[in-house]
């Protein structure tokens, strides 16, 4: 059984402010809820309609029925669990291989999406602006599927960030008037920067940009306006990380 306190606790943690004030987040489904366990996050409690499946403490492991479960959980359909972690110090952000930035990014779904082709690509690092929405919202969390326990997620001021930063490495910055990413010599080190899906990359950071970049439309009238930014990103990392 699940007590109001439990509730209102989870229901709570569907909000950044009471995550950072907890030092708590949400995750669902058995599968995510595996990873995370086995990746060695710490698990604050579990509360699921199954016996037995998962490995880890009874006393952190809470029977609750299927009516329990939908309200506590944001998913439409609920899944046989949901559990609570302990949110993890990030690491330094490594000074080799290639480092993604995130400039102002809002959609979970995106962020998610865009967690798991680091994961898929190699990424160790990606860098997310102050105002990139939180990773250890729940929405995100699903859509990594358990590559956020394989990326190394660091939100930092941008600006800090990339000019120390400039005088090591290329910054490559997507824009619609770049080079072509297929014209372009790309480096093993260095830092890509995603812009925010309405407006691109903010001109602060623009201006910290040493090579500007693009991905070019192919289509017969060049109509389109822009990529989806989780789209674009895929596309990205696979000529950077082309042999």
């Amino acid at each position: 059984m699940v007590s109001k306190n439990q509730k209102k606790l989870i229901n709570s943690l569907y909000q950044k402010k009471y995550r950072k004030q907890h030092g708590l987040f949400v995750v669902e489904g058995k599968k995510v809820i595996k990873e995370l366990l086995e990746a060695g996050f710490k698990l604050h409690s579990v509360y699921t309609t199954e016996a037995n499946i998962f490995d880890c403490p009874e006393e952190l492991m809470w029977s609750t029925t299927k009516e329990e479960l939908k309200q506590i959980s944001f998913l439409t359909t609920p899944q046989v669990a949901v559990a609570l972690f302990y949110v993890p110090k990030s690491e330094e952000v490594r000074s080799e291989g290639v480092i993604l930035v995130l400039d102002d990014i809002r959609d979970p779904g995106n962020l998610g999406t865009i967690i798991r082709l680091c994961d898929w690509f190699g990424i160790k690092d990606l860098v997310c602006s102050m105002q990139t929405v939180d990773c250890y919202n729940p929405k995100v969390i699903q859509a990594t599927m358990g590559s956020i326990t394989r990326v190394n997620i660091n939100y930092l001021d941008l600006k800090d960030f990339l000019n120390s930063k400039q005088s090591n490495v290329r910054v490559f910055g997507t824009f619609m008037d770049g080079r072509s990413i297929y014209e372009e010599k790309l480096t093993e080190n260095g830092v890509i920067v995603m812009g925010n899906e309405a407006n691109g990359i903010s001109s602060e950071i623009q201006e910290l940009i040493t090579d500007r970049i693009t991905i070019p439309r192919f289509g017969l009238h060049k109509k389109t306006e822009s990529l989806n930014v989780a789209t674009a990103t895929a596309i990205v990392l696979n000529e950077f990380k082309r042999p």
